[in-house]
């Protein structure tokens, strides 16, 4: 049965004493619930977060790695250093990511198999832009990033695979992504990946939504059956927001 998961993604947000402060606060107001909760602060605090919340419930995970191993990649993070620090999931494919620093396909295909390899878990972002959807092509673009990234992995491995669509048009656009949209989009996930595999890997797979979940919207997005939880972006960083988002699913 798949998981139901919330994670919170802090971004470039919060220095050392700040990321201390709010996971303090979250770990105080967490409530009791059956989903896993995760957080992914900056690189340069993954090892405090880990340390503050070896009591807690609540995961450390990182936004990003590098494919290799070690070698001559400045400022770059090998899975394996972030395996010694006690974090062992990633973040790979965010929308920022791909528009930002120009990750393609081919370099994030890369990158999961480097992870994978190391056993680590794999928190995947995909989804189309609003011309995609303005044109729509979304349905096609969201295909092919899972097709080109995705499908040359066995089906063994896809029990270390979390997905999360992003709906880029949505985020911080003025434009807004109804919770049908979400359901629509997320089923359309389940049936590519039942056409690629089988219905086992399909329902077996967490799918998240992270179109800018909130607490007024969470529990409607939470409901459709298709979606398993949400990648939270500046809700995350409020204590209050995240717990009751946490509390919708």
């Amino acid at each position: 049965m798949r998981s139901k998961i919330v994670a919170g993604n802090w971004k470039m947000n919060k220095n050392a004493e700040e990321t201390e402060a709010l996971l303090s606060e979250l770990a105080a107001k967490l409530p009791d619930t059956n989903a896993e909760v995760m957080v992914a602060p900056t690189f340069v605090n993954l090892a405090g977060a880990v340390r503050s919340l070896e009591s807690s419930v609540v995961k450390v995970i990182a936004q990003n790695m590098h494919f290799a191993e070690n070698g001559a990649y400045t400022g770059e993070i090998s899975a394996d250093m972030l395996l010694n620090i006690g974090v062992d999931t990633v973040i790979l494919g965010h929308s920022e990511r791909r528009a930002y620093f120009n990750e393609t396909d081919e370099i994030l295909a890369k990158k999961v198999a480097a992870a994978l390899d190391k056993n680590m878990r794999v928190m995947f972002c995909f989804g189309e832009e609003l011309e995609d959807r303005k044109s729509e092509n979304h349905f096609n673009v969201v295909e092919s990033q899972l097709k080109n990234a995705l499908f040359s992995l066995d089906a063994s491995s896809w029990s270390k695979i979390i997905l999360a669509y992003e709906p880029v048009w949505a985020i911080g656009t003025g434009e807004t992504a109804s919770p049908e949209q979400a359901q629509e989009m997320h089923a359309f996930i389940r049936k590519t990946i039942t056409e690629a595999y089988d219905t086992s890997v399909a329902n077996d797979v967490s799918i998240l939504y992270g179109g800018s979940v909130k607490p007024a919207n969470a529990k409607e997005i939470f409901g459709k059956p298709d979606v398993d939880g949400g990648l939270i972006g500046g809700a995350s960083l409020k204590a209050d927001d995240f717990v009751a988002i946490i509390e919708a699913i």
